[in-house]
């Protein structure tokens, strides 16, 4: 027996033996957990961790990123591609390897997205006196850059002794794969800790699996959850990730159509719905069609959402004055938001118990028939929305649709922020399959490409596709290398439009005049970047990178070259395309608060901020 053995090795060589004898299983599928390692090395990990890497980690890959902060993106795309079932490990050396990595963290903990992280840290024996890259704090000499990723992480640890590995390995792990967790977990390693021998036990290192459970909700909440919509004439459901993390999403769509009730997503949950009662994206960058319905609703079912505000309009969205909520969640604490009555559990297992709960029940017939009624004017909307006129520049819906029109069942779309993401939920259709990991809780710029990288890895088969424009593209554009070294195809879709354009109509809208938010060059006269706009050949770009690269500016050029690039294997390809600006956005017909400044010298300030006051007379709050 194992038990009373022991093995002697470094901390180091000690966590790539354990992290890649652990395994997940949901739903009685059994994977490896840790599908891989990405890390920078430097003087804090290279003897440590990377020398356990190349002597022990037969069955844990190590891959090599150009940035670390990328390296956590491609982590969450990956995560994400496998709904939270397989994760990535991140390392980096000490001082900015840990820092770069902070805006990773954060947003796959906004996101609810696991990813290990095990940034090295400064030397624990202190004899050597400050070391490169150590930030000496005034008051304390225990604080490092590490602990940077502290508020950004839903588990922290830092291992000054050997021996500690094996109590903070089975706690990250467990966190990990908590459903109702989900984020960055960061176990900091000193550089001299990651060289210390210890002896382990050898039972230590056999094969785990860690069961993600599906959490079963209390009956009594199901049944209080069950009368309220019983009493519903007009209920609608928001369809957020937890509900395709849960794998509910066929389930949801046939208790829709049961019950004759209609379902809007949110960033998260874009693809949930089909069919004829899925009404699309919803709040703030939504479609009118949802919001007219959730704007009427007497009861709204949250299914996996955490109800944000760009979901509730800024809490205005629901303005019926009857209205209640029914919040289905795995954590807690987003189950009891908008004053629900909370069903804590798994949302595949609530909605089936919701089920035979309420047996034959049916909303009304008049609001079946709105739900139909408004999703045909929308569909017409869209249509019109999405030509471009001859002689301009493709806008950013056609762009969109005629890539719609081109993608695969079971091809992926990635995006967060700018105006893309909102586009996408607004337009974007996953009938057959076709998949649409948004970003939208940290609305992070520059996870895009290297997140499609990670859904690739994810998703062998499909074709990826990284929808970004071109400010985003600036930020995390070297990650093409790593592709190019992995041999993994992304098919990057640039809107270039020569700035934060979607920043720039909201600037606009709420202090009237453009500022700082374009692509120029400065100007003699004025001093300020309002110029000519710079000259930038993303496509060579590409190409200098090792990447194909392609410039399309008409619609039969962009759809030739999308073909041309389904016939590239193992090589990333980017198409780069004019796109036309300002923005050309249909309506959501719903508000978003983003504060106007109380006051200014500027004649015109005055009547934004009037309208902003007034608009903020539609925000209810729930208790």
């Amino acid at each position: 027996m194992s038990e009373n053995k022991i093995v002697r090795l470094t901390t180091g060589q000690a966590v790539i033996k354990y992290l890649q004898a652990q395994y997940s299983e949901f739903d009685d599928n059994r994977q490896r957990l840790i599908h891989s390692m990405f890390g920078i090395f430097g003087h804090g990990n290279v003897a440590g961790i990377g020398q356990g890497l190349e002597e022990y980690g037969t069955d844990l890959p190590f891959m090599q990123p150009h940035n670390e902060q990328a390296m956590v993106h491609v982590a969450t795309g990956f995560a994400k591609a496998q709904r939270r079932r397989q994760i990535m490990a991140c390392t980096s050396s000490i001082g900015p390897g840990a820092t770069n990595m902070v805006t990773g963290a954060a947003t796959a903990s906004a996101n609810h997205l696991p990813v290990l992280l095990l940034p090295s840290d400064e030397y624990v024996t202190r004899h050597q006196g400050p070391v490169l890259q150590q930030i000496e704090h005034p008051v304390s000499f225990d604080v490092s850059a590490a602990d940077s990723l502290r508020p950004v992480s839903k588990f922290f640890d830092r291992i000054t002794r050997p021996e500690q590995i094996l109590f903070s390995l089975p706690e990250a792990m467990r966190v990990l794969t908590d459903p109702a967790m989900g984020g960055a977990v960061t176990i900091a390693i000193p550089q001299d800790v990651q060289t210390m021998a210890y002896d382990f036990p050898l039972h230590f290192f056999d094969d785990r699996t860690w069961r993600i459970r599906r959490t079963p909700p209390d009956t009594k909440d199901i049944s209080v959850a069950a009368e309220l919509l019983k009493a519903s004439k007009q209920p609608f459901i928001i369809a957020g990730g937890g509900a395709i993390y849960s794998s509910a999403e066929e389930f949801l769509m046939e208790f829709a159509l049961k019950h004759g009730i209609p379902v809007g997503e949110t960033h998260a949950g874009k693809g949930t719905a089909t069919g004829p009662f899925a009404m699309g994206g919803m709040g703030s960058v939504g479609n009118p069609a949802a919001n007219a319905l959730a704007r009427e609703a007497d009861l709204v079912i949250g299914v996996g959402t955490r109800f944000m505000d760009f979901t509730t309009a800024s809490n205005s969205l629901f303005q019926n004055p009857e209205v209640k909520f029914v919040s289905i969640n795995v954590n807690g604490h987003d189950a009891f938001k908008q004053g629900s009555t909370p069903v804590i559990g798994d949302a595949k297992l609530a909605l089936k118990m919701l089920d035979e709960e309420i047996r034959q029940y049916q909303s009304s017939s008049n609001w079946q028939s709105t739900a139909k009624t408004e999703l045909a004017s929308w569909k017409d909307t869209l249509s019109s929305a999405s030509q471009t006129d001859a002689g301009h520049p493709i806008t950013q819906s056609a762009m969109i649709r005629i890539l719609n029109e081109h993608v695969s069942d079971g091809d992926i779309v990635t995006a967060a922020a700018g105006s893309l993401p909102g586009m996408l939920l607004q337009a974007w259709d996953t009938s057959g399959g076709k998949r649409c990991l948004l970003e939208f809780a940290y609305s992070c710029m520059g996870w895009e490409l290297p997140a499609a990288i990670g859904a690739k890895m994810a998703a062998r088969n499909s074709e990826v596709y990284a929808v970004i424009g071109d400010g985003t593209f600036l930020m995390n554009n070297t990650e093409l290398v790593t592709a190019i070294k992995e041999g993994i195809k992304i098919v990057i879709i640039l809107s270039k439009n020569h700035g934060f354009q979607v920043i720039r109509k909201l600037q606009e809208a709420n202090t009237g005049k453009s500022f700082g938010n374009e692509f120029r060059k400065r100007d003699e006269g004025s001093n300020r970047l309002s110029g000519d706009y710079v000259s930038v050949n993303y496509a060579q770009n590409a190409e200098s990178l090792g990447a194909i690269g392609i410039v399309a500016n008409t619609e039969s050029e962009f759809r030739a070259a999308l073909v041309q690039a389904s016939e590239v294997v193992r090589k990333p390809v980017l198409i780069e395309i004019e796109t036309e600006h300002p923005l050309q956005m249909p309506s959501s017909d719903a508000w978003i608060d983003f504060s106007v400044p109380e006051i200014s010298n500027q004649d015109h300030m005055e009547r934004l901020r009037g309208d902003y006051e007034k608009a903020q007379k539609s925000q209810k709050l729930y208790y």
